[in-house]
């Protein structure tokens, strides 16, 4: 697995953009991540130094298309603070 496949996409939602003053950033990862690997993945990619990850299990929905139903997949989500003297993820600069 390389970090590309750790490291999913970012989530931009209005709490996420709110932790980014606390130098923290969210990302959607992969179900069967650690936080150890997480912690590479991301110090790796964008060349920043990681204090603490936190993850969640977030469950997927329920959806109902006419008669039928069906549920979207489970993910997992991550939330990486950078340490003080690390720099900033650029990415989310211009979101802000």
């Amino acid at each position: 697995m390389t970090m590309h496949d750790i490291i999913i996409k970012p989530i931009v939602s209005e709490k996420s953009m709110d932790q980014l003053a606390d130098r923290k950033y969210t990302f959607k990862v992969a179900l069967n991540a650690n936080k150890i690997e997480i912690r590479k993945a991301v110090e790796q990619i964008f060349g920043v130094k990681v204090e603490k990850v936190t993850t969640s299990r977030v469950r997927g929905k329920m959806k109902r298309m006419g008669v039928h139903m069906g549920k979207r997949p489970d993910w997992k989500k991550a939330t990486v603070k950078l340490t003080a003297d690390s720099k900033t993820i650029e990415f989310f600069e211009g979101m802000a």
